[in-house]
Order: structure tokens, then C-alpha cells, then sequence
């Protein structure tokens, strides 16, 4: 006898263990969030039609499925029981004959089977296995996009991410900080900043803040707390918050893409309302043949005696209530598909609009999804719309900008920033932020910070707090395209003095610079060709009314006019054309309070006409161009407070003798050239303090260098002189000497008595001929020399 043994697997009658079933089940709830009331109810009816199926199957095994008995008088092919009248004209069989002994049980079964297989119909034999066969169908109908390998991992992927959207506390925290703002006055629109002219072009730039009183408040006040604080995030959760954020967009990405996951769905629920209405009109056809009586003729007479049975189908009665309950289930079930086919038809469900998420939260941005991402979105609605909503703040910038912010907060704290504060060539207190998130709020409690230097921060909004940095003068955006509140713009625009902004293309210039009406310097660098100032971007340069330097790096082939106009109260302007040819320079002639013009690599070929009319020029800088020739040098002399005059990094042969006339000149740059010789009248400049003649040609030094009483730095290095013997640069006021005098090996005679040195060069020890005796110093600068040049010198002496 079989014996249960407690630790086998059990096994149903289907044949699947119980950790099977196990697993079925706990897979199923994952995809619990996507199926609507309808698809619920019908998996119930679909699990009742499958008992059925299972209760009539299991009867059919387990009773009798026909039970027949002979008949013993046959009347037109009918079964009596018992003998007809004589008086009636219809003859009587004769009685039976054959083997005279009763049927024994195999003969009945035999019977039995040959009238259950022949004389049944077949709706009453196979109606529990019809049952369970359109079961399994639904079912299989119902589930299919859920396995479909198209679709299944869209539908996983989906899940997974919404589940965890769902759990993570940045949706908490930000949903209680939506609540927290509705309590609030909500705050004003965006505002500008800048000129009514060019409203419409900076309000794309500056976002809507808090009033301006509000700018004066403390961090906690506007909302801003510190990570001791409940609520706040650690950096784990705010790591994976930003995770799923990269998720969903590309989720997103991905899945809006196409509307296989619709398609599919509403196939299968059109498949499930046709095999509805098949199921109803076969099933109510045949449920009369399911009868209690059968009449059964077997050909085995010669073995039984009887030819003719009548037979009883016990099941029939419970098989006809069992098809009426469900053909009552098909139809409640194909009323419900055809309900879902009419709501996929009535809606437009591959558009989702988050209209009513928008208007209760302060998320305003959330975006509206379309296709397979919308489908699945209104799938989750009939569940719970509560998991939309959870779901949508990882659709919003807004939100994704604050988890951001958190998340910077928590990695840049004070004393980190504090570690990166620099003293640049200025002695100015410097913050360098480089490819940054965004601005930690905690830079903005280092009130000491007079430089903020922002350098490919893509997205960043300069905020309110800024105010609390009342030493900031000076700010570099350095391909960052900030935006920036109202509030922060107007702080800005009363205290900043400085701005550096370096851009790819010119649109990338923020607009609300030209509202900071104290700005006193502007260096842009970037693209401003002509092809470029079709944007009206460059134009706002007109309302910086205070600006006096501005410098250029770009690749202009003129000035434009918006330069030109604010050119009329610049003090110093500069453009590094980087080798391109500027050739329009007329407009220099309006900026008459020009005292420092910078025209580099600009490939100009002579010195421009426009420049002689700027009669406040203190100092010109032509550096790197391509100037062969300066004979234009005469008409500087009409600018008499020119002081410097720099012509270096260019390929001029000569310099003329109108050099001098620049009897006011006191600094001159003419190194890098191709210079060969140096004109006797270049030393009536008797205010000369600053002379560069190195990397020329020069083969000589000219006598009458020492005219220059008042030259404190002479620099002939790098050129053809190494053959000098002879250097007289005795009574001058020189302050230093260049580290190239090595070069000079063939020195015999050098004098420096009578000027401001404070050292000599190391490099003297390269001049192997140069004497103690013939090294004109005094003693006290000749004892700053090494000791191994000083022996080196006296060792020469007594060659």
C-alpha cells in the first residue's frame, strides 16, 4: 500500500510541485500594479471556469461514464420493457435466444465502453476538457504581454523602475516639500533683470525667485536646512535618487520610441472577445445534447443474445448545470472584454498628460509622455494613481535640479571649499568651481570669496544667496551658461565689477549681463564672427553705460557696432582676432577715451590711421601681427601722452628715425622682430625706463646707449651680438638683467657701476673671457654672484 512520506515534494494532479506553484505566485504580484480592475476580474472568473473544468474532469475519471442494460423486446428498433397487447397488428419479437445465462460484469463493461465511445455525443463526453482548453486560452490572452519577449522586458523594466520610484525618500521628501510650498505664497513670475527692450530675450534666463526682500534672509528661512536635519538624505540615497533619474530617462527614451505594449494588449483583448462570442454560440447550441437517456445498438448478439441497450449518462444533469454556470461566466467575461475594448477605443491612451500633477505641485515642468510609456502609465491609473504621481517627480527637471543641489551640498562641504580658496596674481581671495553639478550652497557661507570662477558648469542657476558674498567684485563663467534669479541679479548688478565669460557659441552668453549696469570690465572669448552677430546677442553691449575695459578673443573681421557704441566711454579696449584679419578698424576713431588699445594677432600689415585720432592713448599693444614696416611711427607724435608702445612679436627690419620724436615714450617693446640695426635717434626717447630689443638681428650695440639716463631695463639677448666683446651700461638706472647675458660668450668688458641693481645673473659664468678686473661693479653686488663664478672670475684674472 502506497505509504505518504512528509518529506517528498507534493505534487497536485497537474503534476507541479509545490515550489512551482510557489514561484507562479510570487511573480505574479510584480505585475499586480499593471492590471486594471477588469483584467482582475476576469482572472477570477477565469480561475472559477477553470475549477469547473477541473471538477467535471475529475468526475469523469473518477464515475462511471455510461451505465447500460439489455433490452429484451425490440419494437421498431425501440426498447421495451415490456410485452405489447396481442390484439394490436404489430408483430412481437421473438424472445431472445442464445446463451441463456446472465451478462457478467466484462460483457456490461464492454458494453458500456462501446456506447459511451460510439453513441454519446461529443460535447456531453468532452465538455470539462472545452472548458479548460478556452480557459487556458483566456488565460493565455489575458498574460501574453506579460511574456511576450518584446514586451516583457519593456513591462519588467517599467515595473522595477516605478516600484523604486515609488519606495525612494527623494519622492517623499520632494512631494512634503511640494506641500510645504502650497502653504506659502507662491512666488512671482520670471523676471528679467534687464531693460524692457530686451524683456523677451533675458527672461528665458532668469528664473522666478523670491521677492527681493527676501534676499537678506538666513538659509533656514528660505528653506534651506542642514543635513543634521530630519528629511535630508544621506549621500547613498541621494545617489541612487540620482541613479533612477538616469533611468527613467532613458527609459523614457527608449520606450517612447514605439506602442508595441497597446498594440499587443489590444489585440489579445479582441481575440478574447471573439472567442467570447464563439464560446456562447456553440456552447448554448450543444448544451441540449447533453442528455440523461441513450439508446445503444452493439452488433454482438451472438455473444450476449441482446443487440439493443438502453443506457443512462449520469453525469448529464450535473454536466448541464455545470455548462449553464459557465456559459454564464463567458458571457459576464466577454462583457467585461468588450467594455475593455470600448474604454482602449474611447480614450486616447497614447498621450498622457500630467496637466493635474502639475497644478498641484510646484513641479510645473513635468513633461507629457506619449505611446508605449503613456499606455502603461494609464494601466497604472486604473490600479492607483497614486504611483503616477510618485513616478512624475522623476520626470521633472525642477526636481532632478534640486536632488542635484542635495546631492552637491553633501559632497561639497565648507571645509572642502574652503581648502580650494586661492590668491591669484591680483591678491584677490579666488574659488575655482570645475565641472561641477551645479553651485554647493555652502559656497555661498565663504564670505571672505572676492573671485567666483565658474568653468564648465552646464546647467547652474545663480541663486538668491548669493548676496550673503558682499567681497564678491569679480566673476568668470567660463563655458557656463548660468541662469540666474531675480533676486541674485539684482545684488549682481550693484556689486559686481568684473565678468569673464568664455563661449562656443554666442548664444551661450547670457543675456542678463547687460543689465549689471555697475560693470566696470568685460572679457568675452568666444566666437562673435560675422556669420554670428546675426543674433542681437552682442547688440546689448549699448546699455553697459559703465563700462570702461572690454576685451575681445574671437575672430571678428570688424568691430561690431554694438563695440563701436560702447567704445564712446571705454578707457581700454582689447581684440585678439587669434590670426584672423581684422580689416574695418574706421570705427576706432569714435572712441576718443581710449587710453590703452590692445589690437593682437590681428594680421595687420601696417599700423592703422584710425589709431593717430585717439589722443588719450597712454599705451598701444600690437602684438603678434604682421607688420613689415612702422614709417606711421612719425604721427604718434601727435599723441603725447603715449608712455608705451609695444611692437613686439611682429617682422619689422628697421625701426626709422622718426622714432624720435616720441620724446615722451618710456616703455618700448620691439623684441621678436628682424630688427638688424638700432638708429642713433631712438636714444633721444631720454624718458626711455623699459627697452626690449631681444630675439632681432642685431649685431651690434650702439654707443650712445648710455644717453638713457632713465633706462632701468635693456634687453638685447637672442640676437647676432655674440661676437660683443665691449657692454658700457654703467650710470643708468637699470633694476635687473636678463638671464640671457650668458649667450654674450664672447665678452671681455663689461660696466653696470652706477645703477639700481640688486643682483647679477647667475649666468655670467657662461662668459668664459670676462675678467675680474674688467667687470666694472660694485663690490657688494659682485659678492652676490655664486662662489664658484666669482672663483671663476679671478681665475681669468690671473691667466
Amino acid at each position: 500500500m502506497y505509504q505518504f512520506d512528509p518529506h517528498k515534494k507534493v505534487k497536485d494532479v497537474k503534476g507541479f510541485s509545490k515550489s512551482e506553484l510557489r514561484y507562479f505566485a510570487d511573480t505574479q504580484p510584480a505585475y499586480r500594479i499593471l492590471k486594471p480592475w477588469w483584467d482582475v476580474f476576469t482572472d477570477y472568473i477565469s480561475i472559477i471556469m477553470l475549477m469547473i473544468a477541473v471538477f467535471g474532469g475529475t468526475l469523469q475519471v473518477t464515475q462511471d461514464k455510461m451505465i447500460c442494460l439489455p433490452c429484451k423486446w425490440i419494437v421498431n428498433r425501440t426498447c421495451e420493457t415490456v410485452p405489447l397487447p396481442n390484439n394490436l397488428t404489430v408483430p412481437l419479437a421473438p424472445e431472445p435466444k442464445g446463451i441463456r445465462y446472465d451478462l457478467d460484469r466484462h460483457q456490461y463493461n464492454y458494453v458500456d465502453a462501446v456506447c459511451y465511445e460510439n453513441k454519446l455525443h461529443w460535447f456531453a463526453k468532452y465538455f470539462p476538457y472545452l472548458v479548460l482548453l478556452h480557459t487556458l486560452i483566456f488565460l493565455a490572452c489575458s498574460n501574453f504581454w506579460f511574456k511576450f519577449p518584446r514586451t516583457s522586458s519593456k513591462l519588467e523594466h517599467f515595473v522595477s523602475i516605478l516600484l523604486k520610484c515609488f519606495d525612494s525618500p527623494w519622492t517623499t521628501r520632494a512631494l512634503s516639500e511640494t506641500v510645504v510650498e502650497e502653504s506659502d505664497p507662491k512666488p512671482p513670475g520670471k523676471m528679467n533683470g534687464t531693460l524692457d527692450k530686451k524683456a523677451s530675450s533675458v527672461s528665458e534666463d532668469v528664473e522666478a525667485s523670491i521677492p527681493m526682500l527676501q534676499r537678506t534672509k538666513t538659509r533656514i528661512e528660505q528653506g534651506i536646512v542642514d543635513r543634521s536635519e530630519t528629511g535630508v538624505l544621506d549621500k547613498k540615497e541621494g545617489e541612487q535618487a540620482k541613479a533612477l533619474f538616469e533611468k527613467v530617462k532613458k527609459f523614457r527614451i527608449h520606450v517612447e520610441e514605439g506602442d508595441i505594449v497597446y498594440r499587443l494588449y489590444i489585440r489579445q483583448t479582441i481575440i478574447k472577445v471573439i472567442k467570447f462570442a464563439l464560446i456562447i454560440c456553440y456552447t448554448a447550441y450543444y448544451v441540449r445534447c447533453i442528455q440523461f437517456s441513450v439508446v445503444c445498438t452493439v452488433d454482438i448478439e451472438r455473444l450476449t443474445g441482446y443487440k439493443m441497450y438502453h443506457c443512462a449518462h449520469p453525469l448529464a444533469t450535473l454536466f448541464k448545470i455545470l455548462a449553464c454556470v459557465y456559459i454564464s461566466l463567458v458571457g459576464i467575461y466577454g462583457l467585461i472584454c468588450m467594455y475593455t475594448l470600448f474604454w482602449m477605443l474611447s480614450h486616447s491612451l497614447k498621450r498622457y498628460s500630467f496637466e493635474s500633477i502639475r497644478e498641484e505641485s510646484s513641479y510645473s515642468d513635468i513633461p507629457d509622455v506619449k505611446n508605449d510609456f503613456a499606455f502603461m502609465l494609464h494601466m497604472i491609473d486604473q490600479y492607483d494613481p497614486l504611483y503616477s504621481k510618485r513616478f512624475a517627480v522623476f520626470l521633472s527637471e525642477v526636481s532632478e535640479n534640486k536632488l542635484r543641489q542635495l546631492n552637491l551640498n553633501n559632497e561639497w562641504t565648507l571645509e572642502k571649499l574652503r581648502q580650494r580658496i586661492t590668491k591669484n596674481s591680483q591678491d584677490k581671495l579666488e574659488l575655482h568651481l570645475f565641472m561641477l553639478s551645479g553651485i554647493p550652497d555652502t559656497v555661498f557661507d565663504l564670505l571672505e570669496v572676492e573671485v567666483l570662477k565658474l568653468e564648465l558648469i552646464p546647467d547652474v542657476t545663480i541663486p538668491p544667496i548669493i548676496a550673503q558674498l558682499a567681497n564678491l567684485r569679480e566673476m568668470w563663467l567660463y563655458h557656463t551658461p548660468a541662469k540666474i534669479e531675480a533676486p541674485a541679479l539684482a545684488f549682481l548688478r550693484e556689486n559686481l565689477k568684473s565678468l569673464h565669460v568664455k563661449f562656443t557659441d554666442i548664444k551661450e552668453i547670457p543675456l542678463w549681463i547687460y543689465s549689471l549696469k555697475n560693470l566696470g570690465e568685460l572679457h568675452l572669448t568666444g566666437n562673435l564672427s560675422a556669420d554670428n552677430n546675426r543674433f542681437i546677442v552682442i547688440d546689448g553691449l549699448r546699455e553697459l553705460k559703465r563700462l570702461k575695459v572690454l576685451r575681445l578673443k574671437s575672430n571678428l573681421t570688424k568691430l561690431p557696432q554694438a563695440v563701436t557704441d560702447v567704445g564712446v566711454h571705454l578707457q581700454r579696449l582689447s581684440v585678439n582676432n587669434e590670426g584672423t584679419k581684422l580689416m574695418v578698424l574706421n570705427s576706432l576713431k569714435k572712441m576718443v577715451n581710449l587710453t590703452e588699445l590692445e589690437l593682437l594677432r590681428c594680421d595687420l600689415e601696417r599700423i592703422p590711421h584710425s589709431i593717430f585720432s585717439l589722443h588719450n592713448l597712454q599705451e598701444i599693444d600690437l602684438k603678434d601681427n604682421n607688420l613689415k614696416t612702422i614709417e606711421e611711427i612719425i604721427s604718434f607724435q601727435h599723441l603725447h601722452r603715449l608712455v608705451c608702445l609695444k611692437l613686439w612679436y611682429n617682422q619689422i627690419a628697421y625701426i626709422p628715425m622718426q622714432v624720435g620724436t616720441l620724446t615722451n615714450l618710456e616703455r618700448l617693446y620691439l623684441n621678436r622682430n628682424k630688427i638688424e640695426k638700432i638708429p642713433s635717434q631712438l636714444f633721444f626717447c631720454r624718458k626711455l625706463r623699459f627697452l626690449d630689443l631681444s630675439h632681432n638681428n642685431l649685431t651690434s650695440i650702439h654707443p650712445d646707449v648710455n644717453r638713457l639716463q632713465n633706462l632701468q631695463y635693456f634687453a638685447v639677448t637672442a640676437n647676432r651680438c655674440k661676437k660683443l666683446r665691449t657692454l658700457n651700461l654703467g650710470n643708468n638706472c637699470l633694476q635687473t638683467l636678463p638671464s640671457r647675458f650668458g649667450e654674450l660668450t664672447g665678452l671681455t668688458q663689461l660696466e653696470l657701476r652706477g645703477n639700481r641693481l640688486e643682483c647679477l645673473p647667475v649666468e655670467l659664468g657662461e662668459c668664459r673671457l670676462l675678467k675680474r678686473t674688467c667687470l666694472v661693479v660694485e663690490d657688494d653686488l659682485f659678492n652676490t654672484l655664486p662662489p664658484e663664478v666669482k672663483e671663476q672670475l679671478w681665475r681669468a684674472d690671473q691667466a
